[in-house]
């Protein structure tokens, strides 16, 4: 096709004697019209393919599956230890993790002259809020002596009506009783005659033997 000439053999019988021109601003028209046409379809060719989806592998038998870490406790940066006993600067000193007691007994002036040492470990690293005793026992306090017998008795020919209601087993009644006995027969000269006064039976008088005195 020359100068814009469509040849016969290509066109329907009716159309063969018709002369076509294309100017050539037509071709070039055309030309960016196929090329839009053609860019249009290659972006929507490449918006429709699909993204492959990441997958997550499948675990085989014995395959070890990884657990989360436990935070380990942090250790604090200065330590507080309390010295006590007989040392030059008893109280509270601050020092770093990894000291031991040598370090502390040191911090608080040294142990005072002539003190024992050997209960205490010195080469053991401290912990924070430890208390480090010098020189001293925690030992258990006595325990309690037991009461005197002759402050807990009661004196038959001096006591009042309150000592002896407030023996066991004896109300204001029979310490009233007790009192007659003491003015009619005199003092009482054995524990023995506690017996002779009325309501004191023998299991009475057992129980009172051990409260009571002359």
């Amino acid at each position: 096709m020359r100068g814009g000439w469509i040849p016969d053999t290509v066109l329907p019988e009716r159309l063969r004697s018709t002369r076509w021109t294309v100017a050539p601003r037509h071709l070039i028209v055309i030309a960016l019209i196929l090329t839009a046409g053609l860019t249009w379809a290659g972006c929507s060719v490449l918006r429709s393919r699909p993204e492959p989806v990441p997958t997550t592998p499948a675990l085989t038998p014995g395959t070890p599956v990884a657990q989360p870490q436990t935070p380990k406790p942090s250790t604090p940066a200065t330590l507080t230890i309390h010295v006590a006993g007989k040392v030059r600067r008893p109280g509270l000193i601050h020092t770093k993790p990894g000291t031991r007691v040598a370090d502390a007994l040191e911090a608080a002036g040294g142990a005072l002259p002539g003190t024992d040492l050997t209960t205490l470990n010195l080469a053991r690293p401290l912990t924070d809020g430890e208390q480090i005793l010098v020189g001293t026992t925690t030992t258990a306090p006595p325990p309690p002596t037991a009461p005197n017998a002759q402050s807990t008795t009661v004196n038959l020919n001096t006591a009042t009506l309150d000592q002896l209601d407030d023996l066991p087993g004896v109300g204001p009644v029979l310490a009233q009783r007790i009192l007659d006995y003491r003015t009619e027969h005199g003092r009482f000269t054995t524990i023995d005659q506690l017996q002779e006064v009325s309501g004191v039976g023998t299991k009475k008088y057992e129980d009172l033997k051990p409260h009571v005195r002359i």
